[in-house]
């Protein structure tokens, strides 16, 4: 009686442990079965294919025609010059806004945002992301352009506000993230740091230069 007792008790141990150790087994192995959709919400629900038949419209297309007058987001174009970059048929040279210091500072935020990134805070194509993929040797990457090739800086502002719109090789487009007047806000800025990469004498007012001659003439004596 007693041996039976202990037996019980062991089976009734061992079948306790069964919904443990299935549990575990599910969590622990991928499984090729869907999972049990007690509400089922939208996750499953009728729907028609593209190019399908439907007798609901009288025209039977379940593929509904666009409203008449409507304008694809990507077309509502007013200014091709300021949503676009061009001019005519070619790219604008000129950035179609008034570039003040604000305007400057703000394509400067833009562009540690977006830009810096890949291409570096001065621009050079040295950025934490490019030389992160350096190090590792990404057989699929390709480095970002110095802003300061003269290939780049002979480029019209519109084929820079091109570029950040819709991308170049493996740069993604940040059209659909960055508003027209801020992607002309970091062309500006952009401007400003070829323009200090590669700036001479010339490029200095007369009365700054001599006050610098002042503060070097100073710092030598």
């Amino acid at each position: 009686m007693r041996f039976l007792a202990i037996m019980i008790l062991m089976t009734l141990a061992l079948l306790a442990a069964v919904p443990f150790v299935l549990a575990y087994r599910a969590r622990s192995y991928p499984s090729g079965t869907p999972p049990i959709h007690l509400v089922h919400d939208m996750d499953h629900q009728a729907r028609y294919n593209p190019q399908a038949r439907s007798d609901f419209f009288a025209d039977g297309r379940a593929m509904r025609p666009g409203v008449e007058g409507t304008v694809a987001r990507q077309d509502a174009v007013e200014d091709d010059h300021f949503h676009l970059g061009i001019e005519g048929d070619s790219w604008a040279e000129e950035i179609p806004v008034a570039v003040t210091a604000w305007f400057v500072e703000r394509g400067k935020e833009r562009y540690q945002i977006y830009c810096a990134p890949c291409h570096g805070y001065s621009g050079h194509g040295d950025g934490t992301v490019a030389e992160r993929a350096r190090e590792l040797g990404e057989e699929m990457w390709t480095d970002p352009t110095s802003l300061h090739t003269d290939s780049v800086r002979a480029e019209p502002a519109g084929s820079l506000y091109n570029s950040i719109s819709r991308g170049v090789r493996t740069m993604p487009g940040y059209g659909y993230k960055i508003p027209p007047e801020d992607r002309w806000a970091i062309v500006a800025y952009i401007r400003g740091l070829q323009r200090s990469q590669n700036a001479t004498a010339g490029d200095i007012p007369a009365e700054e230069r001599e006050r610098l001659r002042q503060a070097v003439a100073e710092v030598d004596s």
